[in-house]
């Protein structure tokens, strides 16, 4: 778990560095803002689909290996992106350490299911979240760091720390193999084409890309039902409490996204700051977040996954509502509400996680849990979009009467309907998962009654 870690700060740290300098790339190489954001655009979309298929495969083959090539891959990227001198190369590079960086997120879901028990795998799920929140925390400072001292194209220096990590994991890891069998190529780029035709029609707002997506997504549902081993199983799907999950995981994490994506808007267009003070300010959310990720994961264990979502949905909610209410205060006020909803996000994610793991099969973790993983990239990519529309026709609107700042009145509203949202979401998860938790917990002491 401690190399799971020091591998989770590092690919997220890869993943945020480089929109920091794209416009520094545009200058470099005289392209368009719009040509040089493929670097972030085509990292995302390749990062979400090889999350889901690092994680079908994990059900085939060795952990290890697919750790091995993944690494591999992330290290060749990273040094052809060192030596790049045209833009091709650049975004050549960014592609392969897509490629190989996917196979982590996957593993990050995998190894807590795979080897830890339920009753102790929210300390494993915490930990890892932890590492999420602190890679958040460190990309931009440290590519800041970087790009003041040397060319921008040193940041590809920094994921080939990675690949020290490889040793390790080829100790550690056991041999076990999953059940030998063909894989579904057809299937899985079917998925792939419909994954990203779905991201490509939400970011660009094309309704072409959007149309295709439907149809590959008709193909796909008759693959998986007709084809004798499919690349995601039909039944995975008719897991009634799997789905649901997946469906929750989904909206906690549009709506979480609000939080890293709309704060830096928030202080840039309301409290006029410059972008190396906005990333200090949203530095102690995360951190405090890192520290407290594996506490959370204790909570799960302990008091049962259900109270750690009562928990994350109260700071969430209550983050939300400060900042409806108080957007437009000082900046330091401003850092210590995303405080509340930066660890927030982080116990959801543990407890979301948990509770889905739960819902799965040993022999379907793998893609199950990708499926998770490539959802939440998915979720931030749509959120995204639907926030920067938002923010852009702004609102004449006041719903928050208790705003007493009417400049920031569109972001006052957005974060009001999160709030919201997450009430609702509350509500559906105690129907669907919280309760039916409370029945198991009561008849496991019914079960050790004398």
């Amino acid at each position: 778990m401690r190399i799971l870690v020091i591998t989770l700060v590092i690919s997220v740290m890869s993943a945020t560095m480089f929109n920091i300098v794209l416009p520094e790339i545009s200058k470099d190489f005289h392209l368009s803002f719009a040509q040089v954001s493929w670097v972030s655009t085509a990292y995302m979309l390749i990062y979400a689909i090889g999350s889901v298929t690092y994680g079908r495969l994990a059900d085939t083959y060795k952990l290890k290996n697919l750790l091995t090539v993944g690494l591999i891959i992330f290290a060749l990227g990273s040094m052809i992106g060192l030596a790049s001198q045209a833009y091709w190369m650049v975004l050549l590079g960014r592609i392969l350490q897509a490629m190989g960086a996917a196979v982590i997120p996957a593993t990050a879901m995998i190894i807590p299911v795979r080897y830890f028990p339920p009753e102790s795998r929210g300390r494993a799920l915490g930990i890892s979240a932890a590492g999420l929140a602190l890679g958040s925390a460190l990309g931009p400072i440290v590519a800041s760091l970087i790009v003041s001292v040397v060319h921008w194209r040193w940041l590809f220096c920094l994921p080939l720390f990675v690949f020290l990590t490889l040793p390790f994991y080829r100790k550690y890891l056991d041999d076990k193999q999953g059940k030998v069998g063909k894989i579904d190529w057809i299937g899985g780029g079917l998925l792939a084409g419909k994954v990203a035709l779905l991201l490509l029609a939400v970011t660009n707002g094309a309704w072409i890309y959007a149309v295709i997506c439907l149809f590959l997504l008709i193909l796909f549902i008759i693959r998986i039902r007709y084809t004798a081993e499919p690349f995601v199983r039909a039944e995975l799907f008719r897991n009634k409490q799997y789905s649901l999950g997946l469906m929750i995981a989904f909206l906690v994490s549009g709506i979480g996204f609000s939080i890293p994506f709309l704060s830096p808007l928030l202080l840039s267009d309301v409290n006029n700051l410059d972008p190396e003070v906005i990333g200090f300010t949203m530095v102690p959310a995360s951190i405090t977040a890192a520290i407290l990720g594996r506490k959370g994961g204790k909570m799960a264990d302990t008091k049962g996954n259900s109270n750690l979502f009562y928990v994350a949905s109260t700071l969430l909610v209550t983050s939300f509502i400060l900042l409806s209410s108080f957007a437009g205060v000082s900046s330091i006020i401003i850092a210590v509400f995303l405080i509340f909803g930066n660890v927030g996000q982080t116990f959801m994610l543990i407890a979301m996680s948990n509770t889905i793991s739960q819902t799965l099969p040993k022999e379907q973790a793998g893609v199950g849990m990708g499926m998770l993983s490539m959802l939440n990239f998915i979720a931030g990519a749509i959120s995204a979009s639907i926030f920067s529309k938002v923010v852009d026709m702004g609102s004449r609107s006041h719903w928050n009467p208790g705003n007493l700042y009417p400049e920031d009145v569109v972001y006052s509203n957005i974060y009001l309907v999160m709030a919201c949202l997450h009430v609702i979401i509350l509500l559906l998860y105690n129907f669907q998962f919280a309760r039916v938790e409370r029945r198991s917990g009561q008849f496991k002491i019914r079960k050790n009654s004398p």
